[in-house]
C-alpha cells in the first residue's frame, strides 16, 4: 500500500510550488486574453493563391486600425491527410463594418481569387467582450457556491473545505501553464475549466465517500491510516478513469489540430487535458490531505479546551 498520508508535505511543497509559479506568471506575465474578452475583429480568408507575409503587410500598411495586429498564415489537411490550402488570419483591434469592407477590396484588387464564400469575420466590442468576462466570472462563482452546498449537504464542511481548496489549487495552476505558454484564453477555456470542475469533483467526491464509510468505525487516532488506505482502494479506479477521459481528449487533439485547425477546439481540449492531470493529482495529494489537516486541527483544539 502506497503511502499518500506520510508524503503530503512533499506533495503540499510541490502544489505550493506550482501555484506560486502559476501567480507570479499571471500577475508579471499576464494573460493572452482572446477576442471573446478584449473585443476586436478577427478575418479568417482564403486569397485562392500563394502570398506571402510580407505582401499581405504591405496591403493592410494604410489602414490605421490594423497597425500592431496579428497576421499569421494557417494551413490544416483533409480527412485524406493531404495539406490544404494556406488561409490567412488577422486578428486586430475592433473594426467598423465600413473599413472591413475597404480592407476586403484592398484585399481583393491584390488576389481576385479571394473566396468569399470560404471567409469568416468575428467581430466583438469591448463593452461585449466586458460582459463575457463578467458571465465568466460569475458561471465560476456560481459552480463554487453550488459545489460547497451540495458538499455540505451530503457530507459535512469541512469535506466541501477540502474540495474547494483542491479546485482553486486546479484552476490557479492551469491557469498558468496558459499564462506561460501564451495560449490565448477564450470562452471555450472557460467551458473547459467548468468541465474540469465537474471531473475533478467527481473524483475528489468518491474518495471522500470511501472515507467516510471507513471512518465509522475507527477511532480518531486511526484516521491517518483510514485516508491513506481509502486513498489507495480508490488508486487503479482514479487512474483507470484518468486515462481513458485522456485517450478520448488526445485523440480530440490531434483530429481538431491536424485536420481541423481549430485554434478555439485546440484550446478547449489542451485545457481539459491539463484538468485531467491536475485534477487527478489533487483528489489524491490535496483534497484528501486538506481535509485530514483540517480534522486533526479540530482534534487539537478539542484536546485544549478538555485541558
Amino acid at each position: 500500500m502506497i503511502n499518500f498520508i506520510g508524503n503530503r508535505r512533499k506533495a503540499y511543497l510541490l502544489s505550493l510550488i506550482m501555484v506560486v509559479a502559476s501567480i507570479l506568471s499571471i500577475a508579471f506575465m499576464g494573460l493572452n486574453l482572446g477576442l471573446d474578452f478584449t473585443g476586436g475583429t478577427v478575418l479568417n480568408l482564403n486569397l485562392g493563391e500563394d502570398f506571402s507575409l510580407e505582401e499581405i503587410e504591405e496591403v493592410i500598411a494604410p489602414f490605421e486600425e490594423l497597425k500592431g495586429a496579428v497576421v499569421q498564415i494557417v494551413q490544416g489537411r483533409d480527412l485524406t491527410g493531404k495539406l490544404t490550402e494556406e488561409g490567412l488570419v488577422i486578428k486586430a483591434p475592433y473594426i467598423e463594418e465600413s473599413r472591413r469592407n475597404e480592407l476586403m477590396d484592398a484585399l481583393r484588387t491584390r488576389w481576385p481569387n479571394l473566396d468569399s464564400a470560404d471567409l469568416r469575420i468575428e467581430s466583438v466590442g469591448a463593452v461585449v467582450g466586458g460582459e463575457l468576462t463578467r458571465q465568466a466570472l460569475i458561471s465560476l462563482a456560481v459552480a463554487i457556491v453550488l459545489m460547497v452546498a451540495y458538499i455540505t449537504f451530503r457530507f459535512e464542511f469541512k469535506f466541501a473545505v477540502a474540495t474547494i481548496v483542491s479546485l482553486l489549487h486546479n484552476i490557479i495552476i492551469v491557469i498558468g501553464i496558459f499564462s506561460i505558454l501564451r495560449m490565448e484564453i477564450n470562452v471555450p477555456f472557460v467551458a473547459a475549466i467548468l468541465t474540469v470542475f465537474g471531473y475533478s469533483v467527481n473524483d475528489t467526491i468518491v474518495i471522500f465517500d470511501r472515507i467516510r464509510e471507513n471512518i465509522r468505525h475507527k477511532r480518531k487516532s486511526d484516521y491517518a491510516e483510514v485516508v491513506n488506505q481509502s486513498i489507495n482502494q480508490n488508486l487503479v479506479r482514479s487512474i483507470n478513469t484518468s486515462l481513458t477521459t485522456l485517450i478520448v481528449l488526445i485523440a480530440l487533439l490531434v483530429g481538431f489540430n491536424y485536420f481541423i485547425g481549430s485554434i478555439d477546439l485546440v484550446v478547449f481540449v489542451v485545457a481539459l487535458i491539463l484538468g485531467v492531470f491536475i485534477g487527478t493529482y489533487s483528489s489524491i495529494f490535496v483534497a484528501s490531505p486538506v481535509w485530514l489537516n483540517l480534522q486533526e486541527l479540530k482534534f487539537r483544539r478539542t484536546r485544549r479546551k478538555a485541558a
